[in-house]
């Protein structure tokens, strides 16, 4: 399997792990330490809402992902698509920074370390 294929693969098992977890906190699973700053034990409405948007925005990165690969054809152009997936990177890139920042243990813990594997993953995918 060629290594752009195998970086959308893992990136979309990684987002489609954080989806399931965007999905348990807005059903009010007690897990809110570990996104969101880690401020709240149990997310609030406005949070949850957010949780519900970043769902939507996991799946539009897993698509482009997909996309760069070749696996899907692109939804606007193959250099949108490539310039998207350095935007992507470089986002990944920031929430590691601000997941390592972050004033919650767990948040550090789990979140960084994922955010820093979409970061290599996609920067592998943007190289392609």
């Amino acid at each position: 399997m060629p290594i752009e294929q195998l970086s959308a693969i893992l990136a979309c098992a990684l987002l489609a792990g954080l989806t399931v977890f965007q999905g348990v906190l807005i059903a009010g699973a007690p897990l809110g330490s570990m996104a969101w700053g880690g401020q709240h034990r149990v997310l609030p409405a406005r949070l949850r809402i957010g949780s519900a948007l970043s769902i939507a925005v996991y799946a539009l990165f897993a698509y482009a992902a997909l996309a760069k690969a070749g696996l899907v054809p692109p939804l606007v152009s193959e250099s949108f698509t490539a310039v998207t997936v350095w935007v992507m990177t470089a986002y990944f890139v920031l929430g590691v920074l601000m997941n390592g920042i972050s004033r919650s243990k767990p948040e550090r813990l789990v979140m960084t370390p994922t955010a820093l594997a979409l970061a290599a993953l996609y920067l592998v995918l943007a190289l392609q």
